[in-house]
């Protein structure tokens, strides 16, 4: 079958430094044809000359549905219907970036802000506000002109499926193909869009109505996400519950752990010399090691040969400088050491006898399965992920309480034997969850589930006949498609400048 992939920027999870998924994933499962997607945030070439009034109206009328959506909190049901319309508009005539960028489409998007009752959270915005926020309209709409829509190479309407990864904008062009092909798509999150949106509102570059504009979008593009998809594969079921919070249907979501390919590297070998916990995280408040750092000071009164080190960059200005202040305060300064940037987490992990996570949250299960994978004891708050990824592998203690903290790691440093055992126990439950065959499998199965359902039509006036796949087994059984054996697609994938 064919799939698409949709994406957001040149790469779906760059920081991570471990590859490409959408390329791990099309390498794995050579029997479908892979085609990749890509909205980047870069400016394309200036729009043509916007539609004039006769033309414009339509635009209007459907822009100015999607706007009162947006600002109205009793009109939140028009963004979808404003949202299709501006894409049918723009597959008709191109013309929807030109409209976008122009002055009536400003005075509009002013006048609407402008009514009674808009939800703007700071009165009424200034004109700074309303040209940033309708530049900000024209990048996130900007998708819905892709040259994507049709149903010739290269256009998702020939696709079998769409596969979304990471949400956000990326989902457009889906909803598009959806509403114009009936192509069904799935949603793979791994970090919630919206949710990030929401711990990034304070630190948005924009005054305080663009701000509640900017969730607005996101909260009712994720809704209507959440409704068309045919099924949702978040990365864990902290972030199954999140999202069905935000109105997704039970009974499409299915939990699929992010696999890595570290699974099967060698556990740790010979425990330091020393008693040491390791850290390792972000030093920002809420997240950062001082709970660690309270807890170090009631550990070193009945082990006073304990240590601490601390691995990770500081995302907060001054948060190291405010750690290493309390632990000169506590009296342990000698005992912690800030190790900056860490190195290869295998590395990390080895250098300690028990791994500590004493953050206030925790959203991906990534770190903790890195840990457990290392086959040294974990100590965590049970917060967000913890409890599902380290269930009885590990400890979990309350949030916010160094005394429990400070209890579960002498309960492990004085006790090597149990410390052997569920270090070895975490590694097989991480190697089990967090491999890189069951998510592949797990994806391999949705989609024969979601062709089987929605099975393809060919265009032609003869009336429609279902094709379950694109092509038949015959021909994956020869050389492969293009001669080589594999269905990934080298070329270069598709891109667009979308939205940011």
């Amino acid at each position: 079958m064919r799939v698409a992939l949709l994406t957001e920027g040149a790469r779906p999870h760059p920081q991570r430094g471990a590859g490409d998924w959408c390329d791990r994933l099309a390498a794995a499962m050579p029997e479908h044809e892979f085609e990749r997607y890509r909205l980047t945030g870069s400016r394309p070439r200036p729009p043509r000359r916007a539609p004039g009034a006769r033309r414009g109206r339509p635009y209007a009328e459907a822009y100015e549905q999607l706007v009162r959506a947006l600002v109205l909190p009793g009109e939140r049901a028009g963004f979808a219907s404003g949202l299709y319309r501006l894409a049918a508009l723009a597959r008709e005539d191109g013309a929807l970036p030109a409209f976008l960028a122009s002055a009536p489409a400003r005075r509009l998007l002013e006048r609407t802000w402008r009514l009674p009752g808009a939800d703007t959270s700071a009165g009424q915005p200034p004109v700074r506000d309303l040209l940033a926020a309708a530049d900000l309209l024209e990048r996130w709409l900007r998708p819905l002109s892709a040259p994507w829509y049709g149903t010739g190479p290269g256009g998702l309407g020939a696709a079998d499926l769409c596969h979304v990864v990471g949400g956000g904008p990326a989902v457009l062009p889906a909803l598009v193909a959806r509403q114009l092909h009936g192509v069904p798509f799935l949603v793979t999150e791994h970090r919630l869009h919206l949710r990030e949106q929401y711990l990034g509102h304070h630190e948005a570059p924009y005054g305080w109505p663009v701000r509640a504009l900017r969730l607005s979008f996101s909260r009712e593009l994720t809704g209507e996400a959440y409704r068309q998809a045919a099924i949702l594969t978040p990365g864990s079921a902290h972030d199954q519950r999140w999202q069905r919070r935000c109105g997704a249907d039970p009974a499409r979501t299915r939990v699929v752990y992010e696999g890595t390919p570290e699974a099967g590297r060698p556990a740790a070998g010979p425990e330091p010399a020393a008693p040491t916990l390791v850290w390792a995280g972000a030093l920002e408040p809420g997240r950062g090691p001082e709970p660690a750092l309270h807890a170090l000071a009631r550990i070193r009164a009945e082990v006073p040969g304990a240590r601490l080190v601390v691995h990770g960059e500081q995302t907060a200005p001054g948060h190291r400088a405010h750690c290493e202040a309390v632990a000169r305060r506590l009296g342990v300064g000698e005992a912690v050491r800030f190790a900056g940037r860490p190195g290869p987490l295998a590395e990390v992990w080895a250098s300690g006898t028990v791994v500590v996570f004493s953050g206030l949250s925790r959203h991906s299960p990534r770190l903790l399965a890195d840990a457990m994978l290392s086959g040294r004891a974990v100590v965590s708050t049970d917060v967000g992920v913890a409890r599902e990824v380290v269930g009885p592998t590990g400890l979990l203690v309350p949030a916010g309480d160094p005394g429990a903290l400070a209890g579960a790691c002498l309960a492990l440093l004085r006790d090597e034997e149990r410390r052997g055992r569920l270090g070895l126990a975490g590694r097989l439950r991480a190697q089990e969850r967090f491999a890189v065959e069951p998510e592949i499998g797990a994806f391999r199965e949705i989609y024969l589930e979601l062709v089987s359902r929605h099975p393809a039509f060919p265009a032609g006036e003869g009336g429609p006949v279902a094709r379950p796949f694109a092509r038949p087994a015959e021909y994956w059984l020869a050389e492969g498609p293009r001669g080589g054996g594999s269905a990934v697609d080298s070329r270069q994938p598709a891109e667009f400048a979308g939205a940011v």
